[in-house]
């Protein structure tokens, strides 16, 4: 009787333990250091065609601020990606000049030097580009993450207070974001008076509480995914102040105002690919749009897949984000 007594309690603490470390894990993402290919970029910006310069904002957000070398040089991933531009018959300013500024909001569990990489591509199509550490991430002072419901100011706000620093015009500006970052970056968008010209969201989700269901099905099933996933939101917003399902990017697509490109991989098993077409489907009629499927693809390796995405993403931004001629 005692060993029965003894199994059902297990059984019993078994869901309330993985549904804590579940929540803790969204709540508090375990922060990753610095690697190896973020100090040889910060340590040797010039041998990427860039010009880095650190700055943290009026409430403590860690960015970093990408500017084209002057000299017009170019690393080796900006050459290719002015090669396929160029293939593609688009209009680019000459190496070393710039024509808009972009944010760029990096995923759950990322920091803003993940972005360096990214950021060599769009330096090198013309744009001047904007990393900050979102809270509970990379250096930043904050210990909770809300996938977009605290964050929304902070693109805006890194972009002004980098223009007023820098002395540089905000405007014109566009706004990218993977993941977490998606999320963040589609209420930012969403805001009153938003600055952004374009955004690009690439494997972002719909709401949260589809993605925590999916992978809580994905590992015990529809029924007990289903109390894990309720166990987990509790937690989640005891720990956070906020209900998982605040976390609703869907609801908030359709007032978005500026063109808008969706980019999704095929194989994603953190946010199905499911996720990113009903994004899509339910941006407002009125705008320019674009959906992009990135051929096996999964969630950790889509930015770094044979497909040219960064060309795809870096002629959006040139389409609709400088001032016209």
């Amino acid at each position: 009787m005692k060993r029965r007594f003894i199994i059902a309690g297990i059984l019993l603490l078994l869901p309330l333990a993985a549904s804590w470390w579940a929540a803790d894990q969204l709540a508090h993402p375990p922060r990753r250091p610095l690697q190896d290919f973020h100090r040889e970029f910060l340590a040797n910006p010039s041998a990427h065609g860039v010009v880095l310069k650190s700055f943290a904002c009026a409430d403590n957000t860690p960015c970093l601020l990408c500017e084209p070398a002057p000299s017009g040089a170019l690393g080796k991933r900006g050459q290719v990606v002015r090669e396929q531009l160029a293939k593609k018959n688009i209009s680019l300013p000459s190496p070393g000049n710039i024509i808009g500024n972009l944010v760029l909001m990096h995923g759950r569990r990322g920091r803003k030097e993940d972005y360096l990489l990214i950021a060599e591509r769009f330096c090198a199509a013309g744009f001047r580009c904007i990393l900050p550490d979102l809270p509970a991430h990379g250096d930043h002072p904050g210990t909770v993450a809300c996938y977009g419901v605290k964050e929304a100011h902070i693109p805006a706000m890194v972009l002004h207070e980098a223009a007023a620093k820098f002395g540089f015009k905000a405007k014109p500006a566009g706004i990218m974001g993977l993941s977490m970052g998606g999320a963040v970056s589609i209420r930012a968008a969403a805001e009153k008076d938003a600055p952004w010209r374009a955004a690009v969201l690439v494997s972002t989700f719909d709401t949260l509480e589809n993605v925590v269901q999916h992978q809580a099905s994905g590992l015990v099933g529809e029924a007990c995914g289903a109390v894990w996933q309720n166990l987990t939101g509790r937690l989640f917003a005891w720990k956070t102040g906020m209900p998982l399902n605040a976390a609703n990017s869907i609801a908030l697509v359709p007032a978005l105002h500026c063109p808008t490109l969706i980019a999704h991989g095929t194989a994603d098993r953190v946010i199905p690919i499911e996720c990113g077409r009903r994004l899509y489907a339910a941006l407002p009629s009125g705008i320019e749009k674009r959906w992009i499927e990135i051929p096996g693809a999964d969630h950790n390796n889509v930015l770094i897949t044979d497909f040219p995405i960064y060309a795809e993403m870096a002629e959006w931004m040139l389409r609709y984000v400088p001032d016209s001629p």
